[in-house]
């Protein structure tokens, strides 16, 4: 039986460190062009949908291929409105208005240009091929780890005090960002459910942007690919 894979797309109006960051240009296109493109060429999603509360953002969204059903209320799109009330927003309206529920929702966002179709569908076939609740981006991080405590610091990871070689320690794994990728069911509670499977990413296969430097260093990198 095919699943049902829609990928959704936040993208609120407001943005502190860089105004009208979701629309701003980056390599003569808008930001949020760039993951609505790469999101439309993934062989098993169904449909692309941005959840916006900024009307200019969904005609920019529509132009590019992608669908916004529905503007997003006030309420969630304040700076500290969690990602998840969102998505069930938008599940709630596929399943009111237009009696559509979806097996799998693919969470991308416009500050990651550089995610490519590729690791969406390689996230997908993850998920199909075992079933899994949840699918989670990221990298091996090898890294020494302290924490402060009362008595001052203390190791947190590893845990092993002997080991010295980073490349001999357990890695950690930490979360990019760039794509989360979850059973419509547990969304009804959660992001991520756990146990879920990584998908392993190079360190900087991505960039989230943030700041308005990273539209710089990311604008270098899309000139060296097209070279």
């Amino acid at each position: 039986m095919t699943k049902k894979i829609i990928t959704i797309i936040p993208a609120r109006g407001g943005s502190k460190s860089i105004p009208r960051k979701n629309i701003k240009e980056l390599a003569g296109k808008p930001l949020i062009a760039y993951s609505i493109e790469a999101a439309r060429q993934v062989k098993d999603v169904a449909r692309v949908i941005v959840s916006t509360d900024d009307e200019e953002i969904a005609a920019v969204a529509r132009h590019y291929g992608a669908e916004v059903p529905f503007i997003r209320p006030a309420e969630l799109a304040g700076d500290d409105v969690p990602t998840l009330p969102v998505l069930q927003h938008a599940l709630e309206y596929l399943a009111q208005m237009e009696q559509y529920i979806p097996d799998y929702v693919l969470l991308i966002y416009p500050t990651s240009p550089l995610l490519t179709p590729q690791r969406m569908q390689e996230a997908i076939d993850f998920a199909l091929q075992n079933d899994a609740a949840s699918v989670v981006s990221g990298y091996y991080d090898r890294h020494h780890y302290w924490i402060k405590g009362q008595a001052g610091w203390q190791r947190l990871h590893p845990q092993n005090v002997e080991l010295q070689n980073r490349q001999l320690a357990q890695p950690l794994f930490k979360e990019n960002g760039a794509l989360y990728l979850s059973k419509a069911s547990v969304l009804q509670k959660c992001l991520v459910a756990e146990p879920a499977i990584a998908l392993i990413m190079e360190p900087d296969e991505t960039i989230d942007i943030d700041e308005p430097a990273d539209f710089e260093r990311v604008e270098k990198i899309m000139q060296a690919r097209r070279q």
